[in-house]
């Protein structure tokens, strides 16, 4: 990758530490070793960002959706809804790219050096299905018939599977707050290893929670092709040298399918295009 292009992708991963950084911006949590529970946790920010994380100033829309979907009769059902489908329908996976914190986590982990980095192999495309599982068993179909007496479901995802809670809430309220010691057991230990599970495979794979797990990156992709904000080709002056589609981190091939539910906008594939034809 030339420099132009280095440059690039750090501009992006400046963009996403700053968003991070402003979603998370509660310092007194991380002190404290609490969570924030100001009126600002009643909005969603459009990436994964965990609700418990000590520094979290706004709720995670997925784990949003798990609390109140059983009973919609709740206005903030309604709510969650809309704004999943208002940020999908603005930008798509664009919040992938470039406004999701645990997006710049696997991003800064991919760039560790390893032997032998993964880009493809048997099977990647059908597991790459397997988010829209997630999204529809632990995210919708649980929550909505496993419900409590008041409604509200019990949030799978992000009980069961989510790594970004461990890394961003379980480590740092467990590490900062001594009184949670004598709660932890085997859902605490099954998540960790579900994390490191997830930090191994960054490593060597690119954004494998993206591709695989992810139910908000189900959510989003179902809007690429739709979204305000999508990409372009300019046929007339495409010259098929397929340089777009080799430097994909996503496997995706900008001429055959600009708007490809598995792309997030990163932008590396305009950057690299040498006749300037996607926009």
């Amino acid at each position: 990758m030339d420099k132009r292009k280095k440059a690039s992708e750090w501009k992006r991963h400046r963009v996403q530490a700053l968003w991070a950084l402003v979603t998370n911006s509660y310092i007194a949590g991380f002190v404290q070793g609490k969570i924030y529970k100001g009126s600002l946790k009643n909005l969603c920010v459009p990436g994964l960002n965990c609700y418990s994380c000590p520094g979290a100033v706004g709720a995670c829309p997925i784990g949003a959706l798990q609390a109140v979907i059983g009973n919609w009769n709740f206005k903030f059902a309604f709510y969650v809804a809309g704004f999943l489908m208002f940020i999908g329908a603005l930008m798509g996976r664009f919040v992938c790219g470039w406004l999701c914190p645990f997006g710049l986590i696997q991003d800064l982990l991919h760039k560790i050096p390893f032997p032998k980095k993964i880009k493809t192999f048997r099977g990647d495309k059908l597991l790459r299905k397997l988010k829209y599982f997630v999204l529809a068993a632990f995210v919708i179909l649980l929550p909505m018939f496993l419900v409590d007496i008041l409604g509200q479901g019990a949030p799978y995802f992000c009980k069961l599977i989510c790594p970004v809670g461990t890394l961003e809430g379980g480590l740092p309220l467990v590490l900062m707050n001594k009184s949670m010691h004598g709660a932890l057991g085997f859902l605490y230990a099954w998540k960790n290893v579900l994390l490191v599970i997830t930090i191994v495979l960054s490593v060597i794979i690119y954004r494998p929670f993206c591709k695989y797990i992810c139910p908000l990156g189900a959510v989003y992709s179902v809007f690429n092709p739709v979204s305000v904000f999508r990409y372009r080709v300019e046929k007339e002056k495409c010259t098929g040298c397929g340089i777009c589609a080799d430097v994909c981190k996503m496997q995706v091939d900008p001429v055959k399918n600009a708007n490809h539910p598995e792309c997030i906008r990163c932008g590396l594939c305009k950057k690299s295009c040498p006749s300037k034809a996607i926009r």
